[in-house]
């Protein structure tokens, strides 16, 4: 008898039961295949900064954030609107000190009779330019020297992150403080002097953000074909390596408005910011801190000013970096 003969054949019948069943197919049309796979070849595949619109639209903290934005830049630019009242010094009268709320005046009077309403609204234009022009100021040189130093690398680098390390070591505040104390900066405390003293201080964080992005761009292929093209290393860092590496950029800016705004009302608390004929949160705190056990309202309403409009700014650069992110996109 043959080895194969001696083979069991109990699996032969279930073998032969499988090749004789019939199977059935559904047809394409019936299934929903077709409509869950279909794309609309029409619409153009939207860009980095269109998918992140539409993720920050379905975000109430961007919301909410672009909101309070929206009012603080509306009462920075026309604070007439907010409030009738003439908050100047004239306007001041030491009959109202310390008065509490009353018709027209929601908000009481100061130690020196002036509407605290009328001051909150007219000192956001002081505390808002500040942190808006040193933010546009730190973009720019920040921007600049981070771009130079990621794009070029070598000596170039070498260079500009030996300044940078320089700058980063100095404190803001600190560095800032010991400036203003200088006799040219004291006798001449205006918003545009603070704007260049921060903005000197301020560049270097912006400026390794900026370095690292440009050095995760620039060996990029599209920036690779763009130089074999015969675009030049100019062209290229201006058309493709900058425009990609906006991201991080925009984020820091956002949540760095909301710190040069601190720091000017820290500045102008201590006394060698703005000077106290102009009107803004820093300094209606610093007035009000006298009278603050008997009356803290006026210094209560500019800090929670002052605390709307940073926090506004921080939610604004965490959204955003949720959006811009895909990494620290919460799920």
């Amino acid at each position: 008898m043959t080895p194969e003969n001696n083979t069991p054949r109990h699996g032969a019948p279930a073998v032969r039961a499988r090749r004789q069943m019939e199977h059935f197919v559904a047809d394409v049309a019936e299934t929903p295949l077709q409509a869950t796979d279909k794309v609309r070849e029409d619409n153009a595949p939207l860009s980095l900064w269109g998918e992140a619109w539409r993720n920050l639209r379905r975000q109430p903290l961007f919301l909410i954030a672009a909101f309070l934005i929206l009012v603080v830049m509306a009462v920075s630019l026309f604070p007439g609107l907010f409030s009738p009242v003439d908050p100047s010094s004239e306007a001041c009268q030491l009959a109202n000190s310390d008065g509490g709320p009353a018709a027209g005046h929601p908000l009481g009077y100061t130690q020196q009779g002036c509407d605290v309403y009328a001051r909150v609204i007219f000192g956001t234009r002081s505390s808002v330019t500040v942190g808006l022009f040193t933010t546009l100021a730190v973009l720019l040189v920040g921007g600049i020297i981070g771009a130079l130093a990621g794009y070029y690398g070598g000596w170039v680098d070498a260079i500009l992150a030996r300044i940078n390390d320089i700058f980063f070591a100095l404190p803001l505040i600190l560095g800032a403080i010991v400036v203003m104390q200088l006799p040219m900066f004291r006798a001449n405390r205006t918003a545009w002097t603070l704007v260049v003293i921060l903005a000197t201080f301020g560049w270097p964080q912006l400026a390794r953000i900026t370095r690292g992005a440009v050095l995760e761009v620039r060996n990029a292929d599209f920036v690779m074909a763009a130089r074999s093209l015969g675009v030049s290393r100019v062209g290229a860092l201006l058309r493709h390596v900058l425009p990609n590496a906006l991201a991080p950029i925009v984020v820091v800016a956002t949540i760095s408005l909301g710190t040069f705004i601190v720091a000017e009302s820290t500045l102008s608390f201590l006394g060698i910011g703005l000077p106290p004929s102009v009107m803004s949160w820093g300094n209606d705190i610093q007035a009000a801190q006298s009278s603050l056990r008997s009356n803290p309202m006026p210094l209560l309403y500019p800090a929670i000013a002052l605390s709307i409009t940073v926090l506004s700014f921080i939610m604004l650069g965490d959204a955003l970096r949720d959006a811009l992110d895909p990494k620290a996109r919460k799920r």
